[in-house]
């Protein structure tokens, strides 16, 4: 049977969701052997997308098999008392044994969180970007809409990347501004290595009028990660939800 759960977690101290060789702290490592315990054998789970190293997940969705029988809130419930601080099952369900976390979604949504402010903050700092300059969330806004639709996104890829096509289709992408708060919030059918971050920091330089909003467009248009801003830090990214 396939038991798929939600988890949440915040990212700062982990490097990144994937298990590693080395053994070093992930997230993947530490939810393996908290529900290896409660299904009292080895448990390998499948995420509906990997997050990097400091990149935070408000419902990282997850499946594994086993042929243990368990109730719903003992994986829930059970596997938490089992996980450290900054991890957490949010919901626990059997699903069909034809669910995949990974293959069976058609879109993934995201966030950036940035803190518009002069002074740093000591809190914020650790769960979303400080940009000390003021940002023009208008050009932001009005240089993002030239991303969306389906497009060849090679000029925000990252080089680590292996994804088989650089084409996808942004759904939509926004940014609201609450006092000091930005958020950016982007849905599409799949994401690049990078790809999010790639075009905060891309954006960031038309919110500070280094660039012109169109200048998003020959970026785009140029298909060289070179022409694009900078990658913006991890500390600001959250895997907010798969669609199935």
């Amino acid at each position: 049977m396939k038991i798929a759960l939600g988890v949440e977690y915040m990212g700062t101290d982990f490097h990144g969701w994937q298990l590693q060789k080395s053994g070093i702290r992930t997230v993947q490592l530490v939810v393996e052997k908290a529900l290896s315990k409660i299904a009292d054998h080895p448990v390998r789970v499948f995420c509906s997308g990997r997050t990097d190293a400091g990149v935070h997940a408000i419902e990282q969705v997850i499946h594994f098999e086993t042929q243990v029988e368990r109730e719903d809130k003992a994986w829930l419930f059970g596997g938490n008392v089992n996980l450290p601080h900054d991890v957490n099952f949010i919901w626990a369900k059997r699903v069909n044994d034809d669910f995949h976390a990974r293959f069976n979604a058609y879109a993934r949504r995201y966030h950036y969180k940035i803190h518009n402010t002069p002074v740093r903050s000591a809190i914020i700092g650790r769960h979303s970007l400080w940009e000390p300059r003021v940002l023009n969330v208008d050009a932001m806004n009005k240089a993002a809409q030239y991303l969306l639709g389906k497009h060849d996104f090679s000029a925000f890829r990252g080089s680590l990347c292996q994804a088989k096509s650089p084409i996808k289709t942004i759904e939509f992408i926004r940014l609201s501004q609450d006092n000091d708060e930005i958020l950016l919030d982007i849905k599409a059918n799949a994401f690049l290595h990078h790809m999010v971050r790639n075009i905060v920091g891309t954006l960031l330089m038309v919110g500070r009028g280094e660039r012109c909003a169109e200048w998003v467009q020959t970026v785009l248009a140029s298909k060289q990660r070179k022409e694009a801003g900078a990658t913006a830090q991890p500390q600001g990214l959250y895997f907010v939800k798969a669609f199935y």
